[in-house]
């Protein structure tokens, strides 16, 4: 027994002591075991709020989303005679011995393996040799993607850069069955395809499109598809943003989503938790390659104007102004003296077009498309594209400081044209011995004659000038100031003193490159 430095026993000793004769006294005492038990602590239970679940969404979309296969027919490796060949380190089958043991096997089967015929007879059309054959026209997959059905009878969205350069396409279901599928249209402009499958008479899981005016930043959404081959894959996040452009097209018109997108899942679906498409996934930012949370989709409102077209038609037709035309900046609009920086501003309407038989002049801008404000030049675009051929178009346009009405019977979009306002671009003659016939010295120009006597070839720029700023540059023509011819420098002058007079702090020059053509607004004052 433990004592403490008087020679008694400790505290604990004389508690446990106890403890343990107390315990013994009980056994004793009623001749019963004591029955001893073990108390562990609980598990950490955590009630956690309720939060939305994609699973009933995912179920219900899966069977309609699908992958797909791209195709095409690889070209044999070089072949003089295009047949079945050997070649023997730089000698041809004739020039091995006799009693070479190649030479030997294949006269044991009485075979020359220079003949493409007799291979086709020995193996087939499968075979070495037979077009089917290996390296012979044989379909290998290219690119992968994703897809969805959008009708019962086998039709299937996904983007037009999935299936450019496919000659066979293989759509593959959530339940892993492969079916072939036919391209019956595309649409570059807009980035989608459509193909069909043949279900011999099955009908297929479809989705529908949602309204694009219920679709607001911060709803949920889900993406399905097929990233990196990996199959039917979820993603989840949120609408980023609308009306994204990208650079890609006239037709941006982007959702931006934050689910993670990845290669292969390009003309995959983005679906709202009622299961509808609000989007069409197309590209993503990434400096890494990777999804980083930047995704971009075709807003149902685009894709489902566009694939009815491909589904009727396989192709689309759309409204055609033909003009050129470029935004209206701030400093645009100042020179012009409209109230704010909108609408679309005509650089050039191409001779015998609609615009130009409706008479629109180059340094109009269309403010309004029957009725409705045209924000900037790609919103003008987008609107004549969706409109159809033939039809009939009422333009707001503000000319020489008031507003003007025009009536255009639209056109047909060319097919090789790149986009719905857009014409060829005017190649400029370039100055060859360029003379300076006047400084303008307050907007850093220096200014000659040009070799066909119209405009004035720019000789000369001050890089410290607004001209500079704007991206002015030596070689360039000056074709007209505030929408007024000018061949000359005191042209030029005249045009500002009277822009001055009224009051304007900005005047509108219309600049030629090889480029094509374009207006820049630069300050005047000081002019005199």
């Amino acid at each position: 027994m433990l004592k403490n430095f008087n020679g008694r026993p400790s505290l604990a000793t004389v508690l446990k002591a106890s403890t343990v004769a107390g315990i013994a006294a009980t056994v004793l005492a009623t001749g019963v075991p004591l029955e001893i038990t073990r108390s562990y602590a609980e598990a950490v239970k955590v009630q956690a709020p309720a939060v939305p679940s994609f699973a009933n969404v995912v179920d219900a979309v899966s069977p309609a989303v699908v992958s797909v296969r791209v195709e095409n027919r690889v070209n044999p490796v070089a072949d003089n005679n295009d047949g079945f060949s050997f070649d023997f380190n730089g000698r041809g089958f004739d020039d091995l011995p006799d009693d070479h043991p190649l030479k030997r096997f294949f006269r044991q089967f009485g075979q020359d393996p220079n003949d493409q015929q007799g291979h086709q007879r020995r193996f087939g059309q499968n075979g070495p040799g037979g077009p089917n054959g290996p390296g012979k026209g044989r379909l290998r997959p290219v690119a992968q993607g994703s897809g969805f059905f959008i009708s019962e009878d086998g039709y299937i969205v996904t983007n037009n850069h999935v299936v450019s350069d496919g000659q066979a396409f293989v759509a593959v279901m959530n339940d892993g069955t492969e079916l072939d599928a036919k391209l019956i249209g595309r649409d570059p402009r807009t980035d989608l395809a459509v193909l069909k499958v043949d279900g011999k008479g099955k009908k297929f899981t479809y989705v529908n499109w949602a309204d694009d005016n219920n679709v607001r930043v911060g709803d949920w959404v889900v993406a399905v598809g097929n990233p990196f081959g990996l199959g039917g894959t979820v993603t989840a996040g949120i609408v980023s943003a609308r009306g994204r452009d990208i650079g890609s097209g006239p037709y941006d018109d982007y959702l931006q989503v934050d689910a993670a997108v990845n290669r292969g899942n390009s003309g995959g679906p983005t679906f709202n938790l009622n299961g509808e498409v609000v989007g069409i996934n197309t590209a993503i930012f990434s400096p890494s390659g990777g999804s980083v949370g930047i995704a971009f989709a075709i807003p149902a409102s685009t894709a489902k104007d566009v694939v009815a077209d491909l589904m009727k038609d396989g192709q689309v037709s759309r409204g055609w102004l033909g003009v050129q035309i470029q935004p209206v900046t701030k400093d645009i609009a100042e020179s012009i003296g409209l109230s704010e920086p909108s609408g679309a501003l005509v650089v050039a309407p191409q001779p015998g077009a609609p615009g130009d038989k409706a008479g629109m002049k180059a340094g109009d801008v269309v403010t309004a498309l029957n009725g409705e404000t045209i924000k900037d030049a790609r919103d003008l675009s987008r609107r004549i594209g969706a409109m159809q051929p033939g039809s009939k178009a009422e333009l707001s346009v503000w000319r020489a400081g008031k507003a003007q009405s025009l009536t255009v019977e639209l056109g047909t979009l060319p097919a090789d044209q790149k986009d719905a306002s857009a014409d060829d671009n005017n190649q400029p003659q370039q100055p060859e011995a360029p003379a300076s016939e006047k400084a303008l010295a307050d907007l850093g120009l220096t200014v000659g004659p040009s070799d066909d006597g119209k405009g004035l070839a720019i000789t000369g720029i001050d890089p410290d000038s607004d001209a500079a700023d704007k991206g002015i540059k030596e070689g360039e023509k000056i074709t007209s100031v505030n929408n007024q011819e000018v061949s000359s420098a005191a042209d030029v002058v005249k045009v500002l003193n009277q822009a001055k007079k009224d009051g304007r702090t900005r005047a509108l020059f219309q600049i030629q490159s090889s480029e094509g053509s374009r207006f820049v607004a630069l300050p005047i004052n000081g002019q005199g």
